[in-house]
Protein backbone atom coordinates (compact mmCIF):
# COMPACT_ATOMS: atom_id res chain seq x y z
CA UNK A 1 0.00 0.00 0.00
CA UNK A 2 2.88 1.74 0.68
CA UNK A 3 4.06 1.98 -2.88
CA UNK A 4 0.84 2.90 -4.44
CA UNK A 5 0.90 5.75 -1.86
CA UNK A 6 3.88 7.12 -3.12
CA UNK A 7 2.80 6.91 -7.12
CA UNK A 8 -0.18 8.47 -6.16
CA UNK A 9 2.15 11.39 -4.05
CA UNK A 10 4.15 11.66 -7.26
CA UNK A 11 0.66 12.39 -9.33
CA UNK A 12 -0.64 14.91 -7.02
CA UNK A 13 2.95 16.28 -6.99
CA UNK A 14 2.64 17.07 -10.86
CA UNK A 15 -1.02 18.03 -10.47
CA UNK A 16 0.27 21.02 -7.65
CA UNK A 17 3.49 22.38 -10.26
CA UNK A 18 0.79 22.19 -13.01
CA UNK A 19 -1.40 24.25 -10.92
CA UNK A 20 1.42 26.64 -10.44
CA UNK A 21 1.90 27.54 -14.01
CA UNK A 22 -1.90 28.08 -13.90
CA UNK A 23 -1.66 30.10 -11.16
CA UNK A 24 1.03 32.95 -13.04
CA UNK A 25 -1.31 32.85 -15.46
CA UNK A 26 -4.90 33.13 -13.97
CA UNK A 27 -4.56 34.34 -10.49
CA UNK A 28 -7.93 33.36 -8.95
CA UNK A 29 -9.23 32.07 -5.59
CA UNK A 30 -9.82 28.72 -7.72
CA UNK A 31 -6.30 28.06 -9.07
CA UNK A 32 -4.65 28.83 -5.67
CA UNK A 33 -7.41 26.43 -4.23
CA UNK A 34 -6.43 23.39 -6.34
CA UNK A 35 -2.57 24.15 -6.17
CA UNK A 36 -2.61 23.58 -2.25
CA UNK A 37 -5.17 21.12 -2.59
CA UNK A 38 -2.61 19.06 -4.82
CA UNK A 39 0.65 19.92 -2.78
CA UNK A 40 -1.03 19.14 0.48
CA UNK A 41 -2.63 15.46 -0.96
CA UNK A 42 0.84 14.96 -2.06
CA UNK A 43 2.59 15.72 1.26
CA UNK A 44 0.33 13.46 3.20
CA UNK A 45 0.27 10.49 1.00
CA UNK A 46 4.67 10.93 1.10
CA UNK A 47 3.97 11.13 4.79
CA UNK A 48 1.59 7.93 4.72
CA UNK A 49 4.41 6.03 2.52
CA UNK A 50 7.30 7.58 4.57
CA UNK A 51 6.24 5.15 7.35
CA UNK A 52 7.03 1.71 5.63
CA UNK A 53 9.61 2.78 2.95
CA UNK A 54 13.46 4.17 3.60
CA UNK A 55 13.63 8.12 3.80
CA UNK A 56 15.79 8.46 1.09
CA UNK A 57 14.13 5.64 -1.36
CA UNK A 58 10.99 7.19 -1.18
CA UNK A 59 11.79 11.18 -1.14
CA UNK A 60 13.73 9.91 -4.52
CA UNK A 61 11.48 7.77 -6.59
CA UNK A 62 8.54 10.95 -5.22
CA UNK A 63 11.17 13.45 -6.80
CA UNK A 64 11.81 12.06 -9.62
CA UNK A 65 8.09 11.73 -10.97
CA UNK A 66 7.08 14.76 -9.49
CA UNK A 67 9.90 16.50 -12.14
CA UNK A 68 9.80 13.86 -14.85
CA UNK A 69 6.22 14.58 -14.81
CA UNK A 70 6.42 18.16 -14.44
CA UNK A 71 8.50 18.33 -17.36
CA UNK A 72 6.56 15.47 -19.47
CA UNK A 73 3.03 17.97 -18.54
CA UNK A 74 5.05 20.90 -19.99
CA UNK A 75 5.69 19.41 -23.37
CA UNK A 76 2.40 17.89 -23.65
CA UNK A 77 -0.09 20.55 -22.28
CA UNK A 78 2.39 23.91 -22.41
CA UNK A 79 4.08 23.24 -26.01
CA UNK A 80 7.56 22.76 -23.73
CA UNK A 81 10.65 21.36 -26.28
CA UNK A 82 10.25 17.71 -26.76
CA UNK A 83 14.16 17.47 -28.03
CA UNK A 84 15.79 13.85 -27.26
CA UNK A 85 18.10 15.26 -24.98
CA UNK A 86 15.53 16.09 -22.47
CA UNK A 87 14.02 12.82 -23.28
CA UNK A 88 16.61 11.17 -22.31
CA UNK A 89 17.35 12.88 -19.00
CA UNK A 90 14.00 12.59 -18.36
CA UNK A 91 14.53 8.63 -18.51
CA UNK A 92 17.90 8.70 -16.76
CA UNK A 93 15.98 9.90 -13.91
CA UNK A 94 12.86 7.61 -13.89
CA UNK A 95 15.83 4.87 -14.43
CA UNK A 96 17.73 5.60 -11.10
CA UNK A 97 14.54 5.78 -9.36
CA UNK A 98 13.05 2.52 -10.26
CA UNK A 99 17.17 1.42 -9.22
CA UNK A 100 16.34 2.70 -5.79
CA UNK A 101 13.32 0.98 -5.82
CA UNK A 102 15.07 -2.85 -6.67
CA UNK A 103 18.06 -2.37 -4.57
CA UNK A 104 15.77 -1.25 -1.58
Amino acid sequence: MAWISLVFAGLFEMFGVSMINRWHKQPDWKSLVLLIAGFGASFILLSYAMESLPMGTAYAIWTGIGASGGAILGMVLYGESKEWKRLLCIAMVLSAAIGLKLVS
